[in-house]
This record gives structure tokens, C-alpha cells and sequence, in this order.
């Protein structure tokens, strides 16, 4: 049987991990409750959300779009994860990656775009602190890839270490008499432990994969359409594109949703370890970014007289109704159990002799009546 384990997060890793994810979190919601605060009804917050134009109670601009309560919600959740003990290591380690990827790549625009010229009709204490807002989130984002990447040590069984100070043992071994292998040599080795099965890791590829390539056919498409600068525009971020301080411009949320998805679809093919909360991270984006725009067709009316729409138009909705159905099913294939972890249940039967009255394994030799020198 292979004795080979995945790096493993420290304990401290873990909680240091989970701190930073609390943090970025909190700085989401401050701005939230902000919303929440200028807001002439609670409700205008969540239509604003949807693509609506309300208008706050006071003189100033919205801070957050649909994606922010997302960003809020993947944080606590690879809070959690990291800080439980029964999540392997791999799964710890990629919900903390993919939170750090989705939100650089949503909140690095933010650095240029909110210290641009044509937001100086806006409040400029408040542009400057949701522009510190960004540049704090990428200092944490930054700070969770040093912990994940430093804070692994080489896995192992308990009482390896003990087995390597006796001379002689394998690799491995425990220190009590009587190594009995679980497995017979010559079998497959075991699966990493939070793998994500064949089944539930093509059908997430399949859907991620093809909603991200629809995504990013759209941007090509709008690209060609509506020529390279004003393409720009709605890339790097313009004041006719401008919708919320803390909400990327148009076109660069679509690509990284994009190139998240394409990413993510990789991963899971591979069934990576590491995989399935890649695939829940963008598959969750892709369900909101499609959702928004179906509710907002919804609520212009487009679905009723859809068949009267311009063959385009038509094109939109239907993408976006897609990508929706497609971020919604993918969550669930990658949100099923991976491999589990085989080497907990292996330990207590691979030795004997380390505890009083343990029992010894069927065919295995007594121990001697002397132990050896050293043992």
C-alpha cells in the first residue's frame, strides 16, 4: 500500500486562513449595510442589483452589485472549511485559492477605475475608501495564497515520526510490533482524499466549460460589434458604464467569469483534488451573472413578447437563461462528496502492540516476549 499523502494544511494555516477570509467578508458587508443605509427602501438595494436605476436617498452613488452578497457568502463558507477538521487539506487549500482568484480578479480593476477623472463629480472621501476597500481585499487575497503556499508541511500517519527514529522500519510503520499492510501490494494506490468522482467531474466540466465559452463568445462578439475603444471603455471602465463603486465595468466581470468558468472546467476534468471548489466558486458566479440578466428581461417584459424580439436580443436572453441553468446544475455536480479519506480508517489496523490489550490482526505473529534493544 502507498504511503505517499498529500501536503497538508498546519493547524495554524487553518486559522490563519480562515481570518483572512472573515476580513474579507466583513469588508464586503460594511459596504452593504452602507447600500442598505442610503437606500430610500430596503428593497431598491436588491433592484439595483437586478439591473433596475434607482436612485439612493442622498446625493451619492451604490456600492455594490449582485456579486458582492456572493463574495460575502464564499468567504464565510471557505471560513468554514478551512477551520473543519474533516474537510482534507486539498479542499481547504482550493476553496482558499479560488476565493483569492475570483476576488482579485473582480477587485483589480477597482484600482485604476475609482481613481479615474470623470468620478470627480462623486463624493471623494468616499471614492478614495472604496478604492483603499480594493486595495485592502488584494493585500488579503495576497495574503492567502503566502499562507496556503507556506503553510503546508508533508503529510503523513500519526507516529511516522517515531517509526523513522526505529532503524529498519519502512516508511510509514508505526513503532508498535507487527506491521500488518490493509492492502495487499500491487493494488491500485488510493484516490486523494476530496477528489471529485468521474461522473459529477465530467458533467461539471461539460456545463462549466460550455457556459464559459458561451460567455466569452458574447465578448468577442460585443468586441467585433462595437469596435476596439468602445470596447475599452466597457473594459477598463468609463463613466457610461459606470453602475457601482465596487462593481468591476462590464466587460472585465463577463471575462473573468469567462475565464474562471474555463478554468474551473479544466480542473474538475482532471479531478483534481483541488477541483470541486474551484467548480462551486465560478459555477455560483455564472448561476448569479445569468440569473440577473433573466430576472431583469423578466421584468421589462422581454420574456412575454420574446418571440417579437430581434434575433439578437433573443440570443441574449436565451444565453443568459442558459448560463443561469448551467452555474445552477454545475453547483450541484460539484457539490457532491468527493473520495474520501481512506487513510483514517487505515490506521488503526496497520499495527498493533502500541496500546495495552490492543488487539492483534487475524494471521499476524505474537509479539516477542523481549523486545529488541531500542524498540
Amino acid at each position: 500500500m502507498s504511503t505517499g499523502r498529500d501536503g497538508v494544511l498546519t493547524h495554524g494555516a487553518r486559522g490563519i486562513g480562515a481570518l483572512l477570509c472573515l476580513l474579507l467578508a466583513l469588508l464586503t458587508a460594511v459596504w452593504i449595510i452602507r447600500d442598505l443605509t442610503i437606500a430610500q427602501h430596503g428593497a431598491d438595494v436588491w433592484r439595483t442589483w437586478l439591473g433596475e436605476a434607482r436612485r439612493p436617498r442622498e446625493f451619492t452613488a451604490w456600492a455594490t452589485s449582485a456579486l458582492d452578497p456572493l463574495l460575502v457568502l464564499g468567504a464565510l463558507t471557505a471560513a468554514v472549511a478551512t477551520l473543519r477538521g474533516a474537510v482534507p487539506s486539498s479542499v481547504a487549500a482550493g476553496a482558499l485559492l479560488w476565493l483569492a482568484a475570483a476576488t482579485a480578479l473582480l477587485r483589480l480593476p477597482l484600482v485604476w477605475v475609482l481613481g479615474a477623472g470623470w468620478l470627480q463629480g462623486l463624493d471623494g472621501g468616499l471614492t478614495e475608501r472604496a478604492r483603499l476597500t480594493a486595495l485592502a481585499q488584494l493585500t488579503l487575497v495576497a495574503a492567502l495564497v503566502v499562507v496556503v503556499v507556506a503553510g503546508r508541511k508533508s503529510g503523513g500517519r500519526a507516529g511516522r515520526r517515531a517509526g523513522h527514529a526505529v532503524r529498519g522500519l519502512p516508511e510509514g510503520a508505526s513503532a508498535a510490533y507487527g506491521v500488518v499492510h490493509a492492502v495487499p501490494y500491487g493494488l491500485p494506490d488510493p484516490e486523494r482524499p476530496g477528489r471529485p468522482h468521474r461522473g459529477p467531474a465530467v458533467t461539471a466540466a461539460v456545463l462549466l466549460g460550455t457556459a464559459g465559452l458561451a460567455v466569452a463568445g458574447w465578448e468577442i462578439h460585443w468586441q467585433a460589434q462595437l469596435g476596439g475603444a468602445v470596447y475599452r471603455k466597457g473594459l477598463l471602465g468609463d463613466a457610461s458604464v459606470f453602475r457601482a463603486l465596487l462593481q468591476p465595468p462590464v466587460h472585465w466581470q463577463a471575462a473573468a467569469l469567462a475565464l474562471l468558468a474555463v478554468g474551473a472546467a479544466a480542473a474538475v476534468l482532471r479531478r483534481a483534488a483541488w477541483a470541486r471548489p474551484a467548480a462551486m466558486t465560478a459555477a455560483a458566479l455564472l448561476l448569479v451573472h445569468g440569473a440577473v440578466a433573466v430576472v431583469f428581461a423578466v421584468r421589462t417584459g422581454e420574456f412575454g413578447r420574446f418571440a417579437a424580439l430581434p434575433v439578437q436580443a433573443r440570443l441574449e436572453v436565451a444565453t443568459a437563461a442558459f448560463v443561469a441553468a448551467a452555474g445552477l446544475a454545475a453547483l450541484v455536480a460539484a457539490a457532491r462528496p468527493g473520495t474520501p479519506d481512506a487513510s483514517r480508517d487505515a490506521d488503526g489496523v496497520l499495527a498493533y502492540g502500541a496500546a495495552p490489550g490492543e488487539a492483534r490482526p487475524p494471521h499476524a505473529p505474537p509479539p516477542p516476549s523481549r523486545l529488541p534493544p531500542g524498540w
